[in-house]
């Protein structure tokens, strides 16, 4: 067995023989870093090995997420409203770089720095990406309207925090054709599932339309599985029926809701029938006052529902075929995760018609408040 010093060097030794470029590789194959493995060269070419001295194992500096457990709490607080996420891998990403997070936690009085950071992120299931050119797109939207009504949605959020009220995040989740059809992802098993070689739609059993609905303080999840399509009216009775089951009780003393909505699908910005029947079937008939605040065009993916709650439910479902609504909904009710999230489903076999249309005299009769800032996005609905 290698002590730590015999292992640096084993390192830095394998490193020369790769050349240029093995550090990197070594390291990864080792599972150590890249730092350490350029030390045990440079100790090998310079003869410096200092053998009366071998640090025990577990020695070293403390790594300052464990010294200091706040930083990580710190950091969390800082990305909580600059993250997005997949909600098929899970995968986070952020708009705020090591250095700003480092300065921001120097202005709180924690002195870090950039590579510290870097660290506790991938602790905390960040990566660094590069972008990918994949979309094309005719939207024309100032950057700087996106990132103030981002900063808006963070003050309106931490004003409803303050005061008790209830923060939901919404959205659709991705269609899913139930049947024996592939479904992406591994599992483990004796033997492969075997299934349909073609995803054809006529050979479905139905079509599934998850609308998800994350209570953000409470850290859980109700999703509404629709056998019908997702109209507006199909997202504003799931979040309607939301309320009746669990938020009139967790939050019975809150005459106030936020909604934290996409600008497109089901629950757009630009829908009639999304703000009439808010109107209609949650603020007038539970006296709630409800505020929607919709992201900007093409950041969906900023919706904590996405990396919160979906991201939870594809993995629990990877690698498993959906052949019938009951599978769908069984795996939506076990999905949990390390910090205590927890689930509901319910399946809605109403029928819901395309196309409903909402005219100027019925929506002359909302009591609609849009708010100064960007009030496209912005509004509140009064009871």
């Amino acid at each position: 067995m290698l002590d730590e010093k015999q292992r640096r060097i084993y390192a830095g030794l394998e490193s020369l023989k790769i050349g240029y470029g093995g550090d990197r590789q070594i390291a990864d194959l080792f599972g150590i870093d890249a730092h350490t493995v350029a030390k045990g060269r440079s100790q090998l070419l310079s003869q410096d090995f200092e053998p009366e001295r071998v640090r025990k194992k577990g020695g070293g500096r403390i790594f300052t997420g464990k010294k200091n457990p706040e930083i990580i709490a710190r950091i969390e607080k800082i990305m909580e409203h600059d993250t997005a996420g997949d909600p098929i891998t899970g995968l986070k990403w952020t708009r705020k770089t090591t250095e700003k997070i480092a300065g921001e936690l120097r202005a709180k009085g924690i002195d870090v720095c950039a590579n510290t950071v870097g660290k506790l992120l991938k602790k905390l299931d960040f990566s660094l990406r590069v972008n990918h050119k994949k979309y094309e797109t005719n939207a024309k939207l100032d950057p700087k309207d996106r990132d103030q009504q981002f900063k808006y949605i963070a003050m309106v959020c931490e004003e409803f925090f303050k005061k008790g009220y209830v923060v939901i995040s919404v959205d659709g989740k991705k269609k899913e054709l139930i049947g024996n059809y592939k479904n992406y992802g591994a599992t483990y098993c004796r033997e492969s599932e075997n299934v349909n070689v073609y995803d054809f739609p006529s050979d479905a059993i139905g079509k599934a339309n998850p609308y998800g609905i994350y209570d953000i303080a409470a850290n859980t999840g109700t999703v509404f599985v629709g056998t019908s399509y997702d109209t507006p009216s199909f997202a504003v009775e799931s979040i309607a029926g939301w309320w009746d089951i669990k938020g009139s009780t967790n939050y019975r003393k809150s005459p106030k809701v936020l909604i934290l909505a996409d600008g497109g699908g089901s629950n757009s910005s630009r829908s009639r029938v999304w703000k009439y029947e808010l109107q209609k079937k949650l603020c007038s008939r539970y006296g709630i006052e409800t505020t929607v605040c919709h992201y900007p065009p093409g950041c969906s993916k900023w919706n904590p529902i996405e990396h919160k709650l979906f991201s939870a439910i594809s993995k629990n479902w990877q690698g498993v075929p959906l052949r019938s609504y009951e599978t769908m909904i069984n795996h939506i009710k076990t999905t949990k995760n390390s910090k205590g999230l927890t689930v509901d489903a319910h399946l809605v076999t109403k029928h819901y018609e395309k196309g409903k249309k909402i005219p100027d005299k019925q929506m002359a009769s909302l009591k609609i408040n849009r708010h100064e800032i960007f009030p496209q996005w912005n509004y509140t609905l009064m009871a």
